[in-house]
């Protein structure tokens, strides 16, 4: 499958809140929560007025002109803050088009894009049972810390 990973455009920021939506981790056999649960000022932090803050980056993933997943980052006191240097991580890739390697291409050259504008580390909030764990670390990352059932996870850049 060919994929192409692209900044995201300032007119597809509205995207991010399907793709926030798509982030939340629903484990095998919990009823995923109503679509509205994006609009809580807990989640809203990674969305709202995005593209507008000094470091708001988000990059996308399109095959055939379709965007099929998203990463982001902006400094915010989210899930995933440590403190307010270092950019916290959000991503989600649409279910059909995950496990194809996409999610790493665009974790890589976010990695990659906020290297080179100086920064010293990302952050990010994981359940600890998302299967996306493992591909957070086989990039870099490593677990900081533990609260409940989610880990507080870095990578220094």
């Amino acid at each position: 499958m060919e994929y192409k990973i692209r900044q995201m455009k300032n007119t597809e920021y509205p995207l991010l809140n399907d793709f926030l939506y798509e982030a939340i981790y629903v484990p095998n056999g919990i009823e995923p929560p109503p679509k509205t649960v994006i609009y809580s000022p807990e989640l809203q932090v990674y969305v709202s007025d995005f593209g507008k803050k000094e470091h708001d980056i988000a990059l996308v993933a399109e095959v055939n002109k379709k965007i099929i997943g998203a990463v982001w980052v902006r400094i915010m006191n989210d899930y995933g803050h440590i403190d307010n240097t270092t950019p916290s991580l959000a991503m989600s890739v649409f279910k059909e088009y995950r496990g194809l390697g996409v999610g790493t291409a665009l974790l890589e050259e976010l990695i990659a894009i906020l290297k080179s504008k100086g920064y010293a580390r990302i952050s990010l909030s994981v359940q600890k049972d998302n299967y996306a764990v493992k591909m957070y670390q086989k990039v870099g990352f490593t677990i900081l810390k533990e609260v409940d059932e989610e880990y507080i996870m870095v990578i220094a850049l």
